[in-house]
């Protein structure tokens, strides 16, 4: 045996604890990171849906280009995708149709098909104009004089709805 030989390096049960304390460290920031991300999402939703809701008020004040006709919200027969949508809300940015993380535009701007809250997922954004007595507008012909615009959070899994102004 030697006497004056100096200890070196760790023990097996010393790296044991490290390699524990670094993995449950790096769980809790994945985690945390993971819910900053999805809050992230959730308040681009709801700028998304605020932007949305401004622009179809100026459209209701002001009209389009092309019709100086005011007072009414755009049908669901005009508006049924993102691309005519973005006709009618002449200085809404594209971005603001389409919802976080979704590359496909076609997919989530949906126009309602009745009064009946509408159960969009976290993909879709739904826009429900309403006639006077309450029916949904489905043609231009229709005085459209109120709306809804509905969406999901991803946190929560709540629906939210925006509603118009002139109610």
């Amino acid at each position: 045996m030697i006497i004056g030989m100096n200890r070196r390096g760790f023990t097996i049960v010393e790296l044991l604890i490290v390699i524990v304390i670094m993995g449950m460290l790096l769980t809790l920031g994945v985690i945390n990171l993971r819910g900053s991300q999805i809050g992230a999402r959730d308040a681009e939703r709801k700028a998304d849906i605020e932007s949305i809701a401004t622009q179809l008020e100026t459209y209701y004040t002001s009209g389009t280009d092309s019709s100086a006709a005011t007072g009414d919200y755009p049908p669901t027969t005009l508006t049924a995708t993102s691309l005519s949508m973005k006709q009618f809300l002449r200085d809404i940015k594209a971005q603001s149709l389409i919802a976080p993380g979704i590359t496909d535009p076609t997919q989530t701007f949906i126009s309602a098909s009745n009064t009946n809250i509408p159960s969009p997922n976290i993909n879709q954004y739904i826009y429900q104009p309403i006639q006077g007595d309450g029916t949904l507008c489905t043609q231009d012909s229709q005085e459209c004089r109120k709306f809804n615009l509905y969406y999901t959070t991803e946190s929560d899994n709540t629906i939210h709805t925006t509603t118009s102004k002139n109610q």
